[in-house]
Order: structure tokens, then C-alpha cells, then sequence
């Protein structure tokens, strides 16, 4: 928790519209280097894999000495060993296709939501089902198994999701020192209409400051608070996460014209950060330079204490709705098998122990124990002496990302029971009636595009309040009506409809 993805998945989820699926079944063929799920008769010759990911920051100094420990472990058990092939994010997208359409020896790679509807498209994934069935019963036991398929894709599963916060609910945070000092009774904020009163106090007593700064940059306050299930993408959805299984343009409905209405009378009151549309900060960088003492976010479990530490001052966390999980939540952060995989059953051997393997889990997440992370009582890790978040050898922060994160060693100063807190979090969480559905754009990809660059005109000065919503909102509908929204709707309620008959 103390590495934490912030809103990089926020980033990375973005839109998840799944088009026509046409990967082979290569995960079918014979392994010759396979003797089960974990054994092997010491013989052959071992197997190399090659592991690609995304890092979101510098890649550690000592992360061959990490490569070499796993593959202590790895080759006992699946007779295999691992090169870890880490890409900056900012050239993940470039590089790994790259790998892919170069048939560069490629064996396991990080899948995020953004990219697997055009990875799927492209033939670059195998179908995960075959070896998942043979090798991945660890992984089979980790998820519910409406987790598990919430990445199938025209009946097949491409990607398994890392195994962390699968749902959202949607809160305030807010700096507890202004809380505290305007005397402000968070337990009596039950939705987002007790917050008016609370930023006209603190606009009173602060009047340099704006009370409400955005999420992250380029992400909307509707995209931080949201009483419907996306369907991956916002062009069409589903209210209160279930509707009867009908689709709706979100544009059209009441809800959200009284959520504009609302958000400009912010703006207008000076409670609103007046550049929110164009912001580039995040929010606890925000925070941190006094620009604001609240923002709108999906939350989890933890995030008090995550965002306390990157804000610089305490943070507290004031939960509006119910945890929803959505197949978005779900599949924004997975793992797959690309065509290039040459032994798939080995791939997913590994994989597999990614969440089973305790040592191989904090290894990925922690480095070298003495080294990186010393254990302490409670079964809590911390640095060792002489060595802070600045001089760690291994800084890579990237916990959510690799296989079980609740077999994580829990930082010094975060809840010890926060993988339990977690576990609970997704096991009560409501799912969306459409949970497991994504959308085939392919028979309205002109409309879709031209849909796209519409919501791209409008979106951020419309969910910022920057804008007045009684002129512009009917403009923007009226450009959507005119690019195509009604037959993506109707695409999309046929598409869903069909997905309802084959669930059941």
C-alpha cells in the first residue's frame, strides 16, 4: 500500500471496447518441457521466459540479482527461469508492439484494459483457457470465478487479472487538518450533496484556496464519482449498475444534467479549481501545494494512508457509495500470453505461481530481503537501517500489478490487516448486472470514431463546471445524435442482450 498505483489505473483503464476477437488456440499444442503443474524430471534442459512489463518509475538497480533469485525458485519448480523485461510506461505501448510484430521471443507480458480490445483484434494474445484448465489451478482458487471471466472476450479468456482492489466505491478525501479546524462532522456527509456546505465553510476561511481539485489530469469530476457502470467506455451505459440490462446514452439522462447544474454552481462559487479542464497536477500534488483540501475518487481500502503519504499531510476518507465492481475494475490491469509464446504451458506455469508463490510475490513487489526490506514484528516489513524511499535499491512501487498482491508483505505504518480489509472489500462488493460484458465496436467503428472525437470536444469543460451546461450540454447531444450515438446504442443493447442469453 505504501507503493501504490495512485490514479495510474485510472490512466491505464480508460476505454476498455473490446473488438472481434481472432486469436488462434496455440495454447493447445504438446509441451515438451512440461512434467505438471509443478514438477519436472530434473533432465531436460531448462526453458527461458521472457517477462515484459510496464515500470512507472525508474527501473531498480538491483533488479538482475531480483531475476536471479526468482529463478532459484523457478527452477525447482517448473524447471524454467525468468528474464524480466521491464519497459518505461511511456514507451510500453511503442516497444511492445514492437516485440510483438517483430516475433521478438516473448513469453508473459502485463495487459493493461486500454490496450486488450486491440491486442485481442490483432491475433497478439493466446487463448488463455487450455493451459489456465492444466496449469493455473492456483489461480483458479484465488478468484471468484465472476473475476476470473470478466476479461472473456467472445467466450474466451485472454488475460488474467492481478489480484488486488477489483471494485470501486466513489468517496471524498479530504485534508484532515482543514477538517479539523472548520470543525467539520464528516459523519454526517452521506452524499454528494452534503459537500455544497462544507466548501462554501472552508472557501470562507480560505478564500486563496478553491475547496474541490480534480482527481488526476484529464479525468473528469463524473469520471470520479459515478452512479452507473461505464460498459467500458461511457458510450453507452448502464445506471445504478444494473437498469434492467438497458443501455442509455449517459448524455441524455436527468442524472447527469443535474450533475453539470451542480458542478457549474461549484465552479461559478469559486469551489472548483477554475483550470480543472486543463489541469496537469494530481491530486495530492495538488493538495501538497495548498491549491485545495478536497477532491472527488474511487476508493479501496487503505487509501487514507496511501494518499496521506503522498500528499504530505493526513487524509481522510469519506465513502458515498457502495463498492460496485465492474468489468472494467475487473480487467484494467492483467496478464497474457502473446502468439509469440512458443511454450504457452510454461508461460502459464509461471504465471501460476505468481499467485501462489509468497517469496516469488515479494520479490516482484519488495527486492532482496537484508537488502531492500528488513521483516519486523506482526509480520510487517520495513527499510533497513540507513536505507529510506530514496536510497532503496528497489523502488519499483508496483504491488497491484503482479499476480497476488495479497501475499505481499505489509509495509511498517500501513494496516496489517489491509490484505484481509482488501479480500472482504472485493467479496462484498456489488456486482454489475453486466459484469463480464464488453462491447464489440467493430460493426460501428465509423460512428464509434466519430462519437470519440465529440466526447473528446466536450467531456472536460462540461464535468469540470467550466462550462455553462443549459447552452452547451444540448449542443454536445446534439453533435452526438448527429455522429452516430443512437446506432452505437442500439449495437451496444443488441451486443448486451446476447451476452445476458449465453451468461445465463
Amino acid at each position: 500500500m505504501r507503493r501504490s498505483k495512485k490514479w495510474v489505473i485510472a490512466v491505464i483503464a480508460g476505454s476498455m471496447i473490446t473488438l472481434t476477437a481472432c486469436g488462434s488456440d496455440n495454447a493447445g499444442s504438446s509441451d515438451p518441457n512440461a512434467k505438471g503443474a509443478g514438477g519436472t524430471s530434473g533432465k531436460e534442459k531448462p526453458f527461458e521466459l521472457n517477462v515484459a512489463f510496464a515500470v512507472f518509475n525508474p527501473i531498480p538497480s538491483n533488479l538482475p540479482e531480483v531475476q536471479e533469485a526468482i529463478n532459484k525458485i523457478t527452477l525447482s519448480k517448473i524447471n524454467a527461469t525468468v528474464k524480466l523485461t521491464p519497459i518505461n510506461i511511456g514507451s510500453w505501448t511503442q516497444q511492445s508492439n514492437l516485440m510483438l510484430s517483430s516475433n521478438e521471443k516473448l513469453d508473459l507480458m502485463y495487459v493493461s484494459g486500454r490496450n486488450y480490445a486491440s491486442m485481442i483484434s490483432k491475433g497478439q494474445l493466446v487463448k488463455l483457457d487450455p493451459p489456465l484448465d492444466q496449469y493455473g489451478q492456483d489461480i483458479k482458487k484465488v478468484f471468484d470465478p465472476s473475476y476470473l471471466n470478466a476479461s472473456k472476450v467472445n467466450g474466451s479468456i485472454y488475460g488474467i487479472p492481478s489480484n488486488r482492489d477489483l471494485a470501486a466505491n466513489y468517496g471524498v478525501n479530504f485534508r484532515k487538518d482543514l477538517v479539523d479546524k472548520y470543525k467539520i462532522d464528516v459523519s454526517t456527509i452521506k452524499s454528494i450533496d452534503d459537500l455544497e456546505s462544507v466548501f462554501k465553510t472552508v472557501k470562507s476561511g480560505e478564500p486563496n484556496m478553491t475547496p474541490l481539485v480534480p482527481q488526476a489530469s484529464g479525468i473528469s469530476f463524473v469520471d470520479s464519482y459515478r452512479w452507473y457502470d461505464s460498459l467500458g467506455d461511457s458510450i453507452g451505459v448502464l445506471p445504478n449498475y444494473d437498469n434492467n440490462l438497458k443501455v442509455v446514452d449517459l448524455y441524455e439522462t436527468p442524472e447527469y444534467a443535474a450533475f453539470l447544474k451542480k458542478l457549474r454552481s461549484w465552479y461559478q462559487a469559486g469551489y472548483i479549481l477554475q483550470d480543472a479542464a486543463t489541469n496537469k497536477d494530481s491530486n495530492t500534488a495538488l493538495i501538497k501545494a495548498n491549491k485545495g483540501m478536497a477532491y472527488l475518487i474511487n476508493q479501496k481500502p487503505g487509501l487514507d494512508l496511501q494518499d496521506t503519504r503522498a500528499a504530505g499531510t493526513p487524509i481522510i476518507t469519506v465513502p458515498l457509495t457502495p463498492a460496485y465492481a465492474t468489468t472494467s475494475s475487473v480487467s484494467n490491469i492483467m496478464w497474457g500470453i502473446p502468439q509469440n509464446a512458443t511454450n504457452p504451458q510454461k508461460s502459464m506455469q509461471f504465471l501460476n505461481l505468481m499467485y501462489a508463490d509468497k517469496d516469488i510475490v515479494n520479490l516482484l513487489d519488495w527486492g532482496m530481503e537484508g537488502k531492500d526490506y528488513v521483516k519486523k514484528s506482526d509480520g510487517l516489513i520495513d527499510y533497513p537501517p540507513g536505507v529510506d524511499s530514496k536510497s532503496v535499491a528497489y523502488n519499483l512501487n508496483q504491488g497491484w500489478m503482479f499476480g497476488n498482491q495479497f501475499l505481499s508483505y505489509v509495509f511498517n505504518g500501513d494496516d496489517p490487516q489491509i490484505w484481509n480489509k482488501m479480500n472482504d472489500f472485493n467479496k462484498q462488493a456489488i456486482k454489475s448486472k453486466a459484469l463480464g460484458f464488453s462491447f464489440d465496436a467493430t460493426p460501428v467503428k465509423t460512428e464509434y470514431a466519430a462519437v470519440t472525437n465529440v466526447v473528446s470536444q466536450f467531456k472536460m469543460a462540461l464535468e469540470t463546471g467550466s462550462v455553462d451546461p443549459d447552452s452547451v450540454l444540448p449542443q454536445f447531444i446534439s453533435k452526438l445524435k448527429a455522429s452516430g450515438m443512437d446506432k452505437i446504442i442500439a449495437e451496444k443493447q443488441k451486443r448486451l442482450d446476447e451476452w445476458s442469453k449465453q451468461s445465463k
